[in-house]
């Protein structure tokens, strides 16, 4: 039954992507076999001809051995860490001390729904409550099998916001995946501006106030937002809330300061509209539509900027199973994306910023979780042979030191929850070193071109309160 006042129309709607092209998974898996056969064969050729120059015992050139590769370990490491905490302590600096106000374009929020039914009203209840006075909201359910288009239906009218009457849109349309229903609600939209999120995030009051403010800038082409673990209170929870806020929301206010950020994340992300279409739009040829459409807007020449102050609420895995599943499909899709724009890898002239942004992804995807793996099976194995065993607490005590460090910061700086730092002493000695191996097994089987499902995360909906509690 229709409500009164509402117009309903049928739109047609063209799938805006460009069809992705084939993999040859029988070609990738044999080229993966050739190179990695000629690296080790290189690798034994370099150690018949080298070993017998070697004048240090075979006890010697192994401890030898070790301490290089920890010195330069945790060269890299402090390199790592203070790069990024300088560039982030004067990104957040300057935007604490800079205000932009008076911008308020027309925005709209695209919230792409699949099997949210649990979730969506209380996700669009909050969409009503943000402090900004010229926004729609857009519902695409992307054909869920749940009871999401009855709850969605609902919600569809002229609704009071805290400054105005704001708009809610339903588009019903067949399961095709995220990235043709952000593109569907994209081209529905007639701002020049849009939000996109995840049919299960809230969003505090002030995120299109703080977001908007950068497209003030007519160069910059997105913005990404900060987010944040709505349920806390576990220790798993508790500790993918630490890595949000230490290892992700860092690193992109260190990017944000060089205007290159390489991950919009799904659940919050500001774009110029021309800058979607000048990217081509989302694509689903990968497991990381976001990762995918950050690239291709640096791509064509816009600037990519980070807002702490637009906060996403979302739901994190509650079980190590899920978790595991969920960076499982985040490294493949991120590795998919590479893989995609690797030409920016080989040739630096075709656009130089990508050139550094890919190699950074390259780095964090592969070159990182490796290190860190042998590094500590390596240290730990050498300690335990030639009775060095002290020096493995001294190791671990080290890094769990910079970690505790480094939240002590991250949480002061974003007003977050205190609790949270006794976290860092096994965040990076168990909860990284758990997280690197599943990449290291994505890694390993994406190369060799293993079927993967997409996958969904299991809801159990949300606290309200946590909205009102937040302190950003």
């Amino acid at each position: 039954m229709e409500k009164k006042g509402i117009n309903r129309y049928q739109i047609e709607l063209d799938n805006r992507e460009v069809t992705p092209p084939k993999r040859d998974e029988a070609k990738e898996k044999v080229r993966t076999l050739v190179i990695s056969g000629l690296t080790s064969l290189v690798l034994i050729i370099i150690i018949i001809v080298t070993l017998p120059k070697t004048v240090l015992s075979w006890n010697g050139l192994l401890v030898y051995a070790s301490i290089v590769s920890l010195v330069i370990f945790l060269f890299v490491l402090l390199f790592r860490y203070f790069s990024i905490l300088f560039l982030a302590y004067f990104y957040v600096t300057k935007f604490t001390v800079e205000e932009k106000e008076g911008f308020y374009p027309f925005i709209s929020i695209i919230v792409p729904a699949y099997n949210e039914g649990l979730v969506i009203k209380d996700s669009v209840d909050s969409l009503l409550k943000l402090d900004y006075p010229n926004y729609e909201i857009i519902i695409v359910n992307d054909g869920s099998s749940d009871n999401t288009a009855e709850v969605a239906e609902t919600l569809v009218e002229n609704r009071q916001g805290k400054h105005s009457i704001v708009k809610v849109s339903l588009i019903n349309k067949p399961n095709g995946g995220k990235a043709k229903a952000l593109n569907a609600g994209i081209q529905y939209s007639e701002a020049d501006f849009v939000l996109c999120m995840d049919g299960d995030s809230q969003l505090t009051p002030d995120t299109l106030k703080r977001g908007v403010r950068h497209f003030i800038d007519p160069e910059v082409g997105a913005v990404a937002g900060n987010v944040k673990i709505e349920n806390r209170r576990k220790f798993l929870t508790d500790l993918q809330a630490l890595e949000y806020i230490e290892g992700l929301n860092l690193a992109r206010s260190a990017q944000g300061q060089l205007k290159q950020v390489n991950i919009i994340p799904g659940p919050i992300g500001f774009f110029r509209k021309v800058a979607l279409r000048d990217a081509g739009y989302y694509s689903s040829d990968t497991f990381a539509e976001d990762a995918d459409i950050t690239l291709k807007i640096l791509a064509s020449g816009w600037k990519i900027e980070y807002e702490p102050n637009a906060v996403s609420l979302t739901e994190a895995p509650a079980t190590l199973h899920q978790l595991l599943k969920q960076r499982y499909r985040w490294t493949r899709g991120i590795l998919q994306a590479i893989r995609k724009h690797r030409k920016h890898i080989y040739n630096p002239t075709v656009n130089f910023t990508n050139t550094i942004v890919l190699w950074s992804m390259f780095y964090e995807a592969l070159v990182w979780p490796a290190m860190n793996i042998f590094a500590n099976l390596f240290f730990i194995i050498v300690a335990l042979i030639y009775g060095m065993s002290s020096l493995i607490f001294f190791w671990w005590l080290g890094i769990a030191l910079l970690d505790f460090m480094a939240a002590i910061y991250c949480i002061a700086v974003e007003k977050e929850e205190f609790r949270l730092v006794p976290y860092a002493i096994v965040y990076r000695l168990v909860f990284i070193l758990i997280i690197d191996i599943t990449k290291a097994m994505a890694t390993v089987e994406e190369f060799l071109g293993i079927q993967m499902e997409w996958g969904k995360l299991e809801r159990a909906g949300f606290n309200s309160n946590r909205i009102a509690e937040s302190k950003t």
